[in-house]
Formats: structure tokens, sequence, C-alpha cells
């Protein structure tokens, strides 16, 4: 049977059909509108942005109300009929859910306006800092320390102020009109289930026991109704997480979604398996991280500040994780070993994968599950035979490499 696989994390591809110019007279419009009175904007500046969205700072030339000074403005194009999921709608419901928080817990920036038909947000500049990537890539492994603790207890604190926000953020999607509003990688986890094990047939030579793949259905149940659901971003990579002197706070809500905790606190535990940014982190760092998380949500879940209430289920969340990583990134038959993103410092594919199928061989032993331990050993060797032993030896991220 042939599958067509994916080779990367779900991107919604939705072409951009404004110019700068047109996202600029937009904003102004929209801002005009939520003021009652003209805005005019200037010194647009262009942020990256993607093939989904236009995103720039422009400082607010003129107005007769009170404004902060600059503001991000994201102007996405339209979405194309056949799309699993609208970003511009999570984006839109995720910005609205966050903005109801508190000012002092806030995680992401307040959305000052949006404008649905027009599909564009007019969002807090929270400024030039650091993200944590770049924190990551730098020289002090201090800072660096300091920081990932820091999106730890954002992390953390986002969850406990988001529990049990599902219903509100299920009537902002369908206000917005949304089809769909589940994490998008849900529907990732559950194709990889049935396909993966093909492919690690075709292409490492490993056949998967039955007994594994009931395991995989069972840890996949959390990605549907459980009693530990919160808001999540979902793409909470170190380059979507700003680095401030008031806390980490994240960026693009593109895959904003509730979902259980657990699938966020794995994220901690495998660093960032759906980034391009995924190297090693030192010994103990991770449970550090964890700890801290823990200490935030303990107050809404008490329940899971106990191992034996915890564990098992981020064992199956970091299960999840290593299996739908694998399915995106494991070169196929006639395909480089390429880094993960060509465009960024990131490590190998199969170096990614490799590390990441050791630490599940060791969290499995730990767990008394003999099976997983045993599996999860035999696609590491199949890696390293079929990659060469470089294969074996994932880098720390710079900020934690000695000389």
């Amino acid at each position: 049977m042939s599958v067509e696989i994916t080779t990367g994390p779900p991107e919604v591809r939705v072409p951009v059909s404004t110019e700068a110019t047109d996202t600029v007279g937009t904003a102004e419009a929209v801002l005009s509108k939520r003021t009652g009175a003209p805005v005019r904007l200037a010194d647009a500046e262009d942020l990256g942005g993607s093939d989904r969205s236009v995103v720039m700072r422009v400082r607010i030339a003129e107005s007769p109300f009170e404004l902060p000074r600059t503001v991000v403005v994201k102007h996405y194009g339209e979405c194309p009929e056949d799309a699993r999921s609208d970003p511009f709608a999570h984006e839109a419901a995720s910005c609205q859910l966050t903005t109801a928080l508190p000012p002092e817990v806030r995680i992401g920036p307040e959305l000052i306006a949006h404008d649905a038909n027009e599909r564009l947000l007019v969002l807090e500049d929270l400024g030039r800092g650091s993200t944590l990537a770049d924190v990551l890539f730098a020289d002090d492994s201090r800072v660096a320390e300091r920081a990932l603790l820091a999106w730890a207890r954002a992390l953390g604190r986002l969850h406990s102020t988001t529990a049990g926000c599902e219903a509100d953020f299920d009537a902002l999607m369908r206000r917005l009109g949304a089809k769909s509003w589940v994490d998008p990688v849900a529907d990732d986890i559950v194709r990889s289930v049935s396909e993966l094990p093909e492919l690690l047939t075709q292409v490492l030579g490993v056949d998967t026991p039955a007994g594994m793949v009931e395991r995989l259905r069972a840890a996949s149940e959390m990605l549907g109704s459980s009693r530990y659901r919160a808001f999540s971003p979902s793409d909470i990579c170190p380059d979507n997480s700003l680095v401030t002197g008031s806390g980490v706070r994240f960026l693009d809500f593109e895959w904003g979604c509730v979902r259980d905790v657990a699938m966020d606190a794995a994220y901690l535990q495998y660093p960032f398996p759906s980034s391009w940014c995924s190297y090693a982190l030192p010994d103990n760092l991770a449970e550090s991280m964890l700890s801290t998380w823990r200490s935030e949500i303990a107050e809404v879940w008490p329940e899971l500040d106990d191992d034996a209430v915890l564990m098992p289920r981020l064992f199956n969340a970091q299960l999840l994780w290593v299996w739908v990583s694998t399915w995106w990134f494991l070169p196929r038959t006639g395909e480089l070993d390429r880094p993960i993103d060509l465009h960024m410092p990131s490590p190998r594919r199969s170096t990614a994968l490799v590390d990441r199928w050791r630490h599940l061989r060791s969290d499995a032993q730990g767990a008394g599950l003999d099976d997983v331990a045993e599996f999860a050993d035999r696609v590491v060797d199949a890696l390293v035979d079929r990659f060469g032993a470089g294969a074996l030896h994932l880098l720390p991220y710079p900020a934690f490499r000695t000389e």
C-alpha cells in the first residue's frame, strides 16, 4: 500500500494576497473603525511573516485616542477551501482568549483590534527583545538556563489560568466561522499511528509489533476529552517565545487550541520536537523545567504533583511526540538525511530522531515498560545502521557547549 506522507509538522499554506502598503491601509481602516476616528500609521517595518501572512511593526503617527506608540499588524491571505484549519481563526480566537486574562498573567500580546472580513489583527508590540532561540544560540549558559526555566513557568501559568476554557474557545472559533478548532497536530498523530509502521519497515527494516500499535492508540486517547485540558499555543518553539524582563511571552498562535497539558509538558522533556531548533539540553535541566511547570499548575490540578498520576500521562505524550516527529522527519527512501530546516542551524534529521528514541528507551526502562524499551532499542540501532554512527551525537544548544 502506498501512502502519502508529509515531511514535517503540519503547515497551513495560505498564499499572501496583499502587498505591504495594502496591509498598512487596511490596518488604518480597522483601527479607525475600532476607535471611531481616523488613525494614521507610518514607518512600516517588515517582521518576516510567511507565505500565510504579512507581519509588520508600524508606528501610530496620528490618533485622537491614546494608543501604543507602535503596534504589530498581522494580515492573512485567504484560506483555501480544502485547508484543514484556518490560521487566522486560530490566532484571532487565541488572542481574544488570552487578552481577556488579567494583565499580570497574560502570556501573549494583547489584541488591540481585529477584523474577520479583512483577516487582519492589530497586536501589542512586545518589543525587540531576544527570543528563546536567540538565547539558546548565544554563549551564556546561565542566561539560557534562566530563560528555559522562565519558559516553563510561563507555560505552567498559561495552563493554570486557562484551565476549563474549552467552551469559551469553541465559542470564539465558531463566531469566526471556523470549520474546525482541534489541535492540528492531533490529526498528524492519528495518521502517524496508522502509517509510520509501514514506513519503519520500508526505510529501516523494523517491524512494529501489534502491541506497540495498541499502546499508541491507547496513548492517543489523551488527544480527546480529559480533565487536564487548557489553552496551548501549540507551536511553542524557541523562536516563538520572547524573553522579556517580566518573563517569557508566547508569539504566533496560528495553531492555538485547547489540549491536554501533558502534550505541552512533554514538549520540554524532548526539547521542541516539532521545531527546527531541537538540540540537546544539559542533564537535569529538563527535570528542573518540569518541576517549574508543575509548581504553576499544582493549585489547579494538585493530583498532577503526584508522580503516580503525572508520569504515565507524560510518558504517553512523549511517546506520541517521538512517534509523530519520526513520521515527519524520517528521511524516506532516496531522500537525503538533511537538516530539519535547510535555512536554520538545525541538526540532521536522523541525529535528532536517534536522540529522541534513546530518551524514550531510557524513560521506558525507568517505567518498567520493557516492550517499548526493546522496540526503541531496535529503532535506534536501525537508524544508526542506516544513517551512520554520526547520528549518535546530538550536540547541545550552543549556549551549553564547552570548548
